[in-house]
């Protein structure tokens, strides 16, 4: 162990021992992985595809299948390929790679839900423009800006993680390289960089929640001066499965960032990074695709010509 410490490789602990159990669990997760990457590339080539779903709503939702995509793509093949090989290194250039995309994915994914929010309120409260108010262009500026303030916030912390000397051990207690975790390594006093780091993720979560709050307040308020019960369903139904996205993933996100230091725990940290780097992605196409008539229909649509083209 004193040999590897003299390297600049970190070594990841991971999530799993190699008990029956944690095989079984490690299998699960793999079929999850793979699972949600097929769902939301099957989501975003759905989209891209089909003609009848060429609008700003489902633009966000193929937007938020990438970013699904791309955040499963980052964390699972090197979590097992450490697993199935017991080569548990990653260089900090890797370990750097990891912290921009991861918090890339999740920053922008925020700020994605709460546009999507703005979305369905623009939808339901004023339907008659909707044109106006939720143009492309608004559209493109918003799912730009999603990715930019991502980016901003993974860069920064990457840079600034990286830049402290690590004199301790290089185990990071996780399965991936994240930014709290590797602080901890750290030889000098982070406590101005960790409550930034704290500060810059309540920023991430509360301006998001708080926007996506205040859309479903007004939605509600609208939905319950409706006069018909069948339009007041519709409505609620238009806005219960982005509701579903919206709690696991604010609440897990929440959770991580936004608990006192001192009821952190390493086991905690891992099984709620597990949750929603792995199994919310999986969610995600699932809830959208069995509570949305319109992608239904647009997946029977391309099976039946699937169908008919392996006919012909």
């Amino acid at each position: 162990m004193e040999n590897w410490n003299t390297t600049s490789d970190f070594i990841l602990l991971g999530l799993f021992n190699h008990t029956g159990a944690h095989q079984f669990l490690f299998v699960l997760v793999l079929i999850t992985a793979f699972t949600s990457l097929v769902g939301n590339a099957l989501m975003f080539l759905l989209i891209l595809l089909d003609c009848g779903l060429h609008r700003p709503m489902y633009f966000l939702l193929s937007q938020l299948s990438l970013m699904d995509m791309i955040l499963v793509i980052t964390i699972v093949p090197k979590m097992a390929a450490d697993y199935l090989t017991g080569r548990t290194f990653i260089s900090p250039v890797g370990c750097g790679f990891q912290i921009f995309f991861f918090l890339t994915l999740e920053g922008g994914e925020c700020f994605l839900l709460a546009a999507m929010s703005y979305d369905r309120y623009v939808a339901i409260c004023h339907p008659l423009r909707y044109a106006v108010l939720m143009s492309w262009q608004l559209c493109l500026r918003m799912t730009l800006g999603s990715w930019l303030l991502g980016a901003a916030d993974g860069l920064m912390q990457a840079a600034a993680t990286l830049n402290f000397s690590f004199c301790r051990t290089h185990e990071i207690d996780h399965f991936f390289c994240e930014a709290p975790s590797l602080v901890r390594l750290a030889c000098a006093d982070t406590s101005v960089f960790e409550y930034a780091m704290y500060v810059c993720c309540v920023l991430m979560l509360l301006v998001p929640i708080s926007l996506i709050l205040v859309s479903y307040s007004l939605i509600l308020a609208a939905a319950l001066q409706m006069c018909s019960n069948e339009a007041r369903k519709k409505a609620f139904a238009t806005c219960s499965s982005h509701i579903s996205v919206v709690g696991l993933f604010f609440g897990a996100a929440i959770f991580t960032y936004m608990r006192p230091k001192s009821f952190r725990s390493a086991n905690h940290d891992k099984i709620v990074s597990a949750f929603y780097t792995i199994f919310t992605p999986v969610l995600n196409p699932l809830i959208y695709s069995l509570r949305n008539s319109e992608v239904k229909g647009a997946l029977r649509k391309c099976m039946d010509q699937c169908a008919a083209l392996s006919h012909d």
